[in-house]
């Protein structure tokens, strides 16, 4: 980022530049107030560079991985009181953008700002998307810059396909990949104390025996 406002800065016709970019974003936040006001509660809905992405149907392996994690964080999160859980119909609010994600954590600070009515909130600590034909560039693209960039501090990519986990972990708004693996544990960075088996994300029977454990937890 900084390599490409050092070359505008010395480019000529800057101000021009300048002042095509403030219409552009003119015209984004227009639309982007039209598309808060037209969006529904069944709508899968985000808006991405200026354009409204509808998304379709997601498959039964799709959710039954996004339901695996979102019960075994949030039941984690909840237990230990440690902030909010949340998945796809939350709209999180970015600078430029907003997205629905699959899965996300706000931290006790953020879950305590949130007010009952609200509909946009602010970028999650965590964020889990299970990749799609259709979203899988997003997930990696725009989506994995965007993320880095504006405070979510962890972010996993999870592809039930191939039944493997991505995880990754911001360091000065770029992420850096620390686990990629479809086996053995995964420990969350951000959320305190969560960690699981990466075959729990896949296999309805680990994921059992994982919330059981949760609910039960050894004596100390």
């Amino acid at each position: 980022m900084n390599a490409l406002v050092e070359q505008l800065l010395e480019t000529p016709t800057l101000p021009e530049i300048v002042d095509q970019l403030q219409a552009r974003l003119a015209e984004e936040r227009a639309r982007r107030q039209k598309f808060y006001g037209e969006i529904d509660d069944d709508d899968k809905a985000e808006f991405i560079n200026g354009q409204v992405i509808m998304h379709s149907p997601a498959t039964v392996r799709h959710l039954r991985v996004r339901d695996n994690l979102q019960e075994l964080l949030g039941l984690h999160v909840k237990a230990r009181q440690v902030g909010w859980v949340t998945g796809e119909k939350a709209l999180c609010a970015f600078p430029r953008n907003d997205y629905e994600p699959d899965v996300c954590f706000f931290g006790p600070e953020k879950a305590a700002s949130l007010q009952p009515g609200q509909r946009q909130l602010p970028p999650p600590d965590f964020i889990a998307e299970v990749l799609s034909e259709s979203t899988e560039a997003k997930d990696r693209g725009e989506k994995f810059q965007d993320y880095a960039a504006h405070g979510v501090r962890e972010y996993w990519i999870i592809d039930p396909d191939q039944e493997v986990l991505e995880q990754y972990v911001a360091a000065e708004g770029v992420y850096q990949l620390r686990q990629k693996s479809g086996t053995g544990e995964v420990r969350s960075v951000v959320v305190p104390g969560f960690s699981i088996p990466v075959r729990a994300l896949f296999d309805a029977q680990v994921t059992l025996r994982v919330l059981r454990e949760l609910l039960n937890p050894p004596p100390a």
